[in-house]
């Protein structure tokens, strides 16, 4: 794929027809202030096969909470991971999703509409980071 400058670079004044309507910008616009870009906003950590939301992680969720009580153009990730090797692919996704669910149910129970949630339930697709987590990011739509 081109560089994110190519992706975001204008179109050639060769094409006419094109240039006559406003492109939609390629690139994400940018995180709203005092929120890192893809950097996770909360990290959740579950121990071994929890579900169950710990309480110290409604804390660190309160921050996002705020920001998108005041911000209607924001929106949540829920990245959920779980740890298991390559054999126990389909319980660490189901695992993961479980984590995530548990994530978005109190998030809705503090006032954040579902519609502004995506959940990815990961599994055991670990990039880097403990493996039994969920990663909470603030995007802006």
């Amino acid at each position: 794929p081109p560089p994110p400058a190519a992706a975001a670079a204008p179109p050639p004044a060769a094409a006419p027809a094109t240039t006559s309507t406003p492109r939609p910008a390629l690139a994400a616009a940018p995180p709203p202030s005092g929120l890192p870009g893809d950097a996770p906003t909360a990290r959740i950590e579950f121990p071994g096969a929890a579900t169950d939301l710990p309480e110290a992680a409604k804390r660190l969720l309160d921050p996002a909470i705020a920001d998108l009580k005041k911000d209607e153009n924001l929106r949540l990730q829920l990245v959920a991971y779980a740890s298991g090797g390559d054999d126990a692919g389909s319980q660490a996704r189901r695992l993961s999703l479980s984590r995530a669910l548990a994530v978005r149910s109190y998030l809705i129970d503090q006032g954040v509409r579902s519609t502004r949630m995506d959940v990815r339930a990961l599994g055991n697709r670990v990039p880097s980071g403990p493996p039994d987590r969920v990663d909470v990011i603030v995007m802006r739509r």
